[in-house]
């Protein structure tokens, strides 16, 4: 076998160990890009949180290389969690649906947003884009599914997903391809910025809704 195919037998073999949360902790995109980056020599072998040791044991192995406990500036293995929405204040804003790289997150524009808790990988990437901080992480009930088993569907999620959205780029490069390169009319200016003026007032409708209920919520437990 040539080192080319090696290296791309080994990057299988080593993505297949990783937890597939494609959380991001590690610093890389995804867990493939990971086991990428390790082969190539731009990543150690410690730097995925939810694998923890017995993760990085099992890399080590396969590389014939020594073993190194987890850097902990990548953060620190925690017992498994998955998302949860506190659906009284979600404004159905889209932003976690779009953040979660498995699509465990269902919902549309403008409204309520809820977690597939059996398919949540408890990557946490849906927190921080959340404008209404009602989204937190609970520990999983599911404690009888085989972790492989689910770390190898959460690698057909994301590998999905992954496909879709290139799809969909694609879809519209073309379309731009086909559209004529001219420069927008003053009207067409303009409606545009209405269209995003437009946009911008229902996003903070939605807010002075939400906080509406918040204020609601504070007076009757007072």
């Amino acid at each position: 076998m040539t080192n080319r195919l090696i290296d791309s037998f080994l990057v299988e073999k080593i993505d297949a160990i990783l937890p597939q949360t494609q959380c991001r902790k590690c610093g890389f995109s995804g867990c493939k890009p990971y086991a990428e980056a390790i082969m190539a020599g731009q990543a150690d072998i410690n730097q995925c949180p939810p694998g923890g040791n017995e993760g990085i044991r099992q890399i080590a192995q396969l590389l014939d290389v020594p073993f190194k406990p987890l850097n902990t500036a990548y953060g620190v293995s925690k017992p498994k969690a998955v998302a949860w929405i506190d659906e009284a204040l979600c404004i159905g804003c889209t932003f976690c649906i779009r953040a979660c790289p498995v699509d465990a997150i269902v919902g549309a524009a403008k409204q309520m947003h809820t977690v597939i808790s059996a398919e949540c990988t408890g990557c946490e990437l849906c927190i921080v884009p959340c404008p209404m901080d009602c989204i937190a992480m609970v520990p999983s009930n599911d404690q009888h599914d085989n972790p492989r088993n689910a770390a190898d569907r959460a690698r057909l999620r994301y590998e999905f997903k992954q496909r879709r959205l290139l799809l969909a780029k694609e879809s519209l490069d073309i379309q731009s391809d086909n559209t004529l390169e001219a420069e927008s009319s003053p009207f067409e200016e303009a409606i545009a910025k209405n269209a995003e003026q437009r946009k911008k007032a229902i996003v903070q409708a939605a807010l002075e809704r939400a906080a509406a209920i918040r204020n609601q919520a504070s007076k009757h437990i007072k």
